[in-house]
């Protein structure tokens, strides 16, 4: 039984997830985090994922390849992700190794990543805007 703090937390506003990673997570660690957020998808009938990754001071290839594995498979249930927070130091890292975040939006933080969010869902401009 884990009594520690919560390393991830998924919080639901309205039709959107909002997922805060707390600490660096290994490997088993992402993947549970990956299987829990899916299985909220479907549970809360998300049409929009943020994952804030503000806390997290390293992204390395398996979490950055883990995130757009996320995105994907909320894609295919009906969610637009967005990855926020990424810091100005882990940004130049993951430039400068060659991993990016593949087609998956990013914001600057949660209130820029519910904008974007809000400007997709805007009936006006339509799903894509």
């Amino acid at each position: 039984m884990n009594t520690g703090p919560a390393l991830v937390s998924i919080l639901r506003q309205g039709d959107t997830l909002v997922a805060s990673v707390h600490t660096a997570l290994d490997d088993s660690e992402m993947v549970r985090f990956q299987h829990d957020l899916v299985s909220r998808i479907g549970e809360h009938r998300a049409r929009g994922v943020i994952i804030d990754v503000a806390a997290l001071d390293v992204i390395d290839s398996f979490a950055s390849r883990t995130l757009r594995s996320i995105a994907d498979i909320a894609r295919l249930r009906g969610a637009v992700t967005v990855i926020v927070g990424i810091q100005p130091e882990v940004a130049i890292s993951m430039v400068r190794l060659g991993m990016d975040m593949g087609d998956v939006p990013t914001s600057l933080d949660l209130e820029e990543g519910l904008a974007y969010l809000a400007r997709l869902n805007d009936p006006r401009q339509g799903r894509h805007g």
